[in-house]
């Protein structure tokens, strides 16, 4: 293109010398002057061409510089977000070294804590022909329990004891805020053992404490899952006295509860109304331990409506879980208001407001039917529990495995990546 209009321009000015040329020669100027006006005109023709030709190539250049800046603009924003890019992945990294290593701490402690358990579970077995020695029966009722005794202590070694999750949800909309957790064992073949069954051979050998020392740490693990998940819920774990008075245990589980404690407001401790109420000095100090810590405490197991509000606020409890059946076999009308039996002097709806007062959240837990859900309404009762809302579901092994490795002294199958079973 740049030639075609070289050679345009280069005719244009061979014509104008040329009419030149010719215009003084018919004019009389002869042939010397028209070939002189040739000459002088084709000289100041190119003249003037080299001018414009230098020009373009002036224009050239710099288009050209031009382009080679806005290519070297291009340039600094890619390795502007190159670089942004390698910031982000060093931050990442740092961020996953420090959680490997926080994760590393936790993992050992629950090693350490773990082995502990291990070796109650060994003394469990020393002491067992002991524990069965009392009962009555048969030969093949004793062989029957012995038998029962051996699966649950090999799945407290090998740590087939699963996390079970049951909702809690809001009432009336029945969202669900909470989950309430419960632990199962599984004998070789998969079958589930249910509470009622093992306990009547775990509590003679003492692993009752080891049962429940193991889903406190299942629990913990699964609260750290949701919170990377950014899902705020809270879940209530079954914790014995016997664990808040264990000398060796709780210290240990309660530094690992310090190095978890962004998750207080996640894990609600439950203990039964008569184990709280017979707790010595040592346990409530234990409670307060936890409750400096953030954790809340939840009271269920309740028997007596009865309740001793300030001594529950004290102690850090936030809810009481009362049946709904029992709640509602209460209700007597007593001179045409509704009370309850326990509380005569206070009307029925005014219940859930008095323990409000202090702090206090009531669950009707165990609720089956929507006649129940309708009288609990009406008692104003803001939470509600039971198989009607959902019964427990296993937590798939994978929740826990993102939530950390599990220690190695319980757990030979490694763990698999998933959400809920």
């Amino acid at each position: 293109m740049r030639r075609l209009t070289l050679a345009l321009l280069c005719a244009t000015y061979l014509c104008l010398s040329l009419i030149v040329a010719l215009t003084l020669w018919r004019n009389g100027g002869g042939w010397g002057a028209g070939v002189a006006a040739l000459v002088g005109g084709l000289g100041l023709c190119f003249a003037f061409h080299g001018l414009i030709a230098r020009a373009m190539d002036s224009g050239a250049i710099k288009g050209e510089i031009e382009a080679v800046r806005e290519a070297h603009r291009i340039l600094l924003d890619q390795v502007e977000r190159l670089d942004a890019r390698i910031s982000q992945m060093a931050e990442a990294v740092e961020t996953d070294l420090s959680r490997s290593e926080e994760l590393s701490d936790d993992v050992h402690m629950l090693e350490s804590l773990v082995q502990k358990l291990q070796q109650r579970v060994d003394e469990g077995v020393a002491s067992q022909p002991l524990a069965f020695a009392g009962r009555t029966g048969g030969a093949a009722d004793q062989r029957r329990a012995q038998n029962l005794f051996e699966t649950v202590r090999e799945a407290l070694a090998e740590n087939r004891v699963d996390l079970y999750l049951q909702p809690i949800v809001g009432l009336p909309q029945r969202k669900t805020v909470f989950y309430e957790s419960f632990s199962r064992l599984r004998d070789p073949t998969g079958r589930v053992i249910m509470p009622a069954e093992y306990l009547t051979v775990a509590e003679p050998a003492g692993l009752v404490t080891a049962i429940d020392n193991l889903l406190l740490f299942r629990c913990v693990q699964i609260v750290r899952r949701l919170a990377k998940q950014d899902r705020r819920i809270g879940i209530f774990c079954n914790v014995s006295m016997a664990s808040l008075a264990d000398e060796s245990f709780f210290p240990q589980f309660l530094e690992l509860l310090s190095a978890n404690r962004d998750l207080a407001g996640a894990l609600i401790f439950e203990v039964g109304q008569a184990s709280f109420d017979a707790r010595g000095a040592v346990e409530a100090r234990n409670m307060g331990k936890l409750a400096e810590l953030g954790f809340r405490f939840s009271l269920d197991k309740v028997v007596d409506l009865d309740l001793d509000l300030q001594d529950l606020a004290r102690a850090d409890v936030k809810f009481v879980k009362v049946g709904a059946q029992g709640l509602l076999d209460e209700l007597v009308e007593i001179d045409g208001r509704l009370v309850l039996k326990s509380l005569p002097d206070l009307a029925a709806e005014d219940f859930a407001q008095l323990t409000a007062r202090y702090g206090i959240e009531l669950i009707a837990e165990k609720v089956e039917s929507e006649r129940q859900v309708v009288d609990i309404l009406e008692l104003e009762i803001g939470f509600g529990q039971g198989h009607l809302f959902g019964e427990p579901r296993a937590i798939k092994d994978q929740v826990l495995a993102e939530a950390g490795p599990p220690p190695r002294v319980l757990q030979p199958v490694p763990l698999r990546r998933a959400a809920f079973g």
